[in-house]
């Protein structure tokens, strides 16, 4: 400590590079700095820090970190803890460019694994990684002002956010208990044979479109008799709502009645929520994926047989691919993608589909003959999913009765609150004539495509430059990498993971041997054991990075236009 307030006495109002010289590790006694990068000047991005705090110091209890979900919700506490204590100090330290800014990850209402802040299972040690603009005036070192930043404010915010007697014990034993329940929940949906469970009281509608706040005076939820489930959780014992059990389940009403609203709540319930989000206790299996059309988006040998076939152009739809696919296509490959890694319940929107995917009418059918029609549509195979493979729908529906015969359960949403009419509804559709579909049933939902080998780098300007695009995707070089229409990535950060995990997947372990289900399994055991280290950063860990999981690796990979099947 007293050799970095020496070193900064030397170079005061020397040119900017002299900043380079304070990179190391400094012992603040209650904590290590280390100076991982220095910015080039102080227009760049800022510096990267690292604060460590040895377990005996931060002196959390052990069973706030020993198991992971616990441990995942005390470093998102402590991150959320941190950011408003940097945000405090941020410009306080005066100069030009980006001069005094101290900045860490802004936290959503999902918590989620970051490399912004880690705790170390062994021992309780805290490392929070961070960013400050040295401050400078033009291009010459104000060291006074780095000084305050390093021993004055960054102090502070360690000394009120990184220790056990600082932090509120009641809020974090809260944050911790909740994200308890939320597993325990998520574990139980199999057990009573549930695809998502909706609690009565859930603040489903959110403030704005631009903001995922709870919103104000809405309507809270309540749960239909006839789907009503009383659970017991660790800390929260006899929890009511509406359980939406596995098969295939219809979500149907007016506009604005709260359809959609109510999937989107199931989207993002395979996340833990932070206490006062409205949606702590929306939970839905965590393999369950948002699927929708995408057009222009790129394919490569997926078998999207099951519901497109005989094309005109005698094309294989067994190996398709396509560099610029249509809505109907896209939306096959997606379910096909989707299934084939593991996914059990399939999240779809009406108004996000490509319309003769989901269904063709009668009319139509008299028409446009089967045999002069390729797509099978998804009304004529939602029921063998599930009966066959056990792959659950909920689908979102308001201008089609289709799907009447084929549900298990019909929910009608009526102002923000659902009401079942299985019976109602599929009387109804007695008086229409039945479903018929004369397609070859699905053997197999399992794709063995296996990622060709890439060339790997030789020396560092062969380097894959990376370069993020919050969440609508990335670029490896010059390739962008779409990822606006994956809807479940809710952070940038975890965008910014998944470019490093495909860039890592590229370079190591697509070997032109293993199938791709293998490859992920694999990069997904390396993040299990290792964490983002393990794929990303060379001298220092970046700490704007989340963990995805591993149904947002695949929709990543079969992303990627790079990516070449044999």
């Amino acid at each position: 400590m007293r050799n970095l307030e020496q070193q900064l006495g030397q170079i005061d109002g020397k040119s900017y590079p002299a900043y380079k010289g304070l990179r190391g590790q400094y012992d603040f006694q209650e904590y290590k700095l280390f100076i991982e990068h220095v910015q080039g000047d102080p227009f760049a991005s800022p510096s990267k820090l690292r604060v460590e705090v040895p377990g005996r110091l931060s002196a959390f209890p052990e069973w706030t970190y020993q198991k992971k979900e616990n441990r995942i919700a005390l470093q998102d506490f402590l991150l959320r803890g941190f950011y408003q204590q940097t945000g405090r100090f941020t410009h306080k330290a005066k100069g030009s460019g980006k001069s005094g800014v101290m900045s860490v990850s802004r936290c959503g209402q999902e918590i989620l694994e970051r490399t912004g802040c880690e705790v170390k299972a062994a021992d309780g040690s805290v490392t929070v990684r961070l960013e400050v603009g040295f401050p400078a005036n033009g291009r010459r070192i104000q060291a006074m002002e780095l000084r305050k930043i390093l021993f004055e404010f960054l102090p502070m915010c360690v000394k009120n956010a990184l220790y056990y007697r600082a932090v509120d014990q009641k809020k974090l034993e809260k944050a911790i208990w909740l994200a308890e329940d939320q597993r325990e929940l998520r574990n139980q949906l199999k057990e009573h044979g549930l695809a998502a469970f909706v609690a009565n009281g859930a603040i489903l509608p959110r403030e704005s479109g631009v903001s995922d706040f709870p919103m104000k005076q809405a309507v809270a939820f309540r749960s239909p008799k006839e789907l009503e489930v009383v659970l017991d959780l660790p800390h929260q014992k006899g929890l009511t709502g509406m359980g939406i059990p596995e098969g295939v389940t219809l979500i149907v009403g007016g506009g604005y009645h709260g359809k959609s609203t109510l999937l989107q709540a199931l989207e993002r319930g395979v996340y833990t929520h932070i206490p006062g989000d409205g949606r702590e206790y929306v939970i839905t299996q965590e393999s369950a994926v948002k699927l929708r059309a995408e057009d222009g988006r790129n394919i490569s040998s997926v078998d999207i047989s099951t519901f497109i076939n005989h094309l005109p152009n005698k094309k294989d739809t067994h190996k398709f691919s396509t560099m610029d696919a249509s809505g109907s296509t896209s939306q096959a490959a997606n379910v096909a993608e989707a299934v084939s890694g593991g996914s059990r319940v399939l999240l779809i929107d009406e108004d996000t589909s490509a319309t003769n995917f989901m269904v063709r009418d009668e009319l139509m059918q008299r028409v446009v003959h089967r045999d002069k029609e390729p797509i099978i549509p998804y009304v004529e195979r939602v029921r063998e999913l599930y009966d066959k493979f056990g792959i659950s729908t909920i689908l979102v529906a308001g201008s089609s009765g289709a799907y009447f015969q084929v549900a298990d359960q019909i929910i009608q949403m009526d102002t923000y609150v659902p009401y079942v009419i299985t019976e109602t509804a599929k009387q109804a559709a007695q008086d229409y004539p039945k479903l018929s579909c004369d397609a070859e049933e699905i053997h197999t939902i399992k794709q063995n495509r296996i990622p060709c080998a890439a060339k790997k780098p030789q020396n560092d300007r062969d380097r894959t430059k990376i370069k993020g695009l919050g969440r609508d995707g990335f670029l490896l070089n010059k390739e962008q990498v779409e990822l606006r229409f994956v809807e479940q990535i809710v952070d940038g950060e975890q965008t910014q993971a998944l470019a490093s995990i495909l860039n890592y997947m590229k370079e190591n372990v697509f070997d032109g041997k293993k199938n791709l289900d293998a490859c992920v399994a694999e990069v997904c055991q390396l993040l299990e054991k290792r964490g983002m280290s393990a794929v990303a950063g060379g001298a220092y860990l970046p700490g704007n990075l989340a963990v995805p999981r591993k149904e947002e690796i695949y929709a990543c990979v079969n992303r990627y236009r790079g990516l070449k099947i044999q």
